[in-house]
């Protein structure tokens, strides 16, 4: 049986029949315009500034990286769902919405693969499903760009992000990634998540890659929060 896709934003079934968002939701959805931080795409409140507090004070492992909206209350809400209740198709739209958004500038950064962050295979039994894997999937359908799920792992089961502040989030993921190949066969590597907030899971992914032999991570979050600034 198939059953009708849920709305992203309101959670019910999608209006009308055969859409995968309601029309009137699809407005709620509005994706981060104007002056950005030009580190981790954060939005900057004055056009002066190149970077954010977070990106001026702290050095990030990776290049540069870009997200699709500003994390409040609609993202948070959806993108738990994602997570924690099994609306998985709320990753494929998310992932098509965002190889829209940013297809361009993926392939202006000439990426070659996409690697979702892992989650830990003790993680991966209880829910069944990785969302950052389902994102990449459908952007790399659409990009033509491969996606690997292989060469990074989580090695360690670490306590959720969302529970810890900013210095206990550097020092949850570290060294928590490793890399399964000897060499990359890769140069040029982005790094799919859901939501950014300080960027330590990205940096702890990144780190890993880089030391395998990447020359240049980025990064696509579906949305970025404002928190620890």
């Amino acid at each position: 049986m198939v059953y009708p896709k849920r709305c992203p934003v309101c959670h019910d079934i999608a209006a009308p029949r055969g859409r995968t968002i309601c029309r009137e939701c699809l407005d709620q959805l509005v994706p981060i315009h104007g002056p950005r931080c030009f580190k981790c795409s954060k939005p900057l409140m004055g056009s002066e500034a190149e970077y954010c507090h977070d990106c001026a004070s702290k050095k990030h492992s990776y290049d540069r990286g870009i997200s699709i909206f500003s994390y409040g209350s609609v993202l948070s809400k959806s993108l738990y769902q994602l997570k924690y209740h099994q609306r998985q198709e709320y990753g494929h739209f998310y992932g098509r919405y965002a190889a829209a958004c940013a297809g361009e500038q993926i392939r202006l950064w000439g990426v070659e693969v996409l690697i979702p962050v892992p989650l830990h295979p003790k993680r991966m039994e209880k829910r069944g499903y990785n969302q950052a894997e389902i994102i990449a999937r459908e952007i790399g359908r659409i990009l033509r760009i491969p996606v690997d799920t292989k060469t990074v792992i989580r090695k360690i089961n670490t306590k959720p992000q969302k529970e810890l502040n900013d210095k206990e989030r550097r020092i949850n993921l570290r060294n928590a990634f490793a890399v399964t190949l000897p060499k990359l066969p890769w140069k040029k590597i982005l790094i799919i998540d859901d939501i950014y907030t300080t960027g330590s899971t990205v940096d702890g992914v990144s780190l890993a890659l880089k030391a395998a032999g990447a020359e240049q991570v980025y990064f696509l979050t579906i949305a970025i929060g404002t928190g620890f600034c």
